[in-house]
């Protein structure tokens, strides 16, 4: 796992498996008007998880520049 990279993180990884299976599972649907419904959807949902993953990774950015910042000597 790179640490400069949090889209390498398990559950980022975890989190496109599953939106892919969804995606998969919806495109094989025979009713096109509930899938198209379904695929916005999983759109907003990922666009939801990128914005948590980047506040995540800005705020662990933050603590961990803040941690290095501390005088332990």
């Amino acid at each position: 796992m790179d640490p400069l990279n949090p889209l390498d993180h398990p559950s980022v990884l975890y989190l496109r498996a599953m939106l892919g299976a969804r995606v998969a599972r919806l495109r094989a649907e025979e009713d096109r008007s509930r899938g198209a419904s379904a695929i916005e959807w999983a759109i907003i949902t990922a666009i939801l998880a990128l914005i948590a993953i980047t506040i995540g990774a800005v705020i662990q950015k933050k603590i961990s520049d803040k941690a290095n910042s501390i005088n332990t000597g």
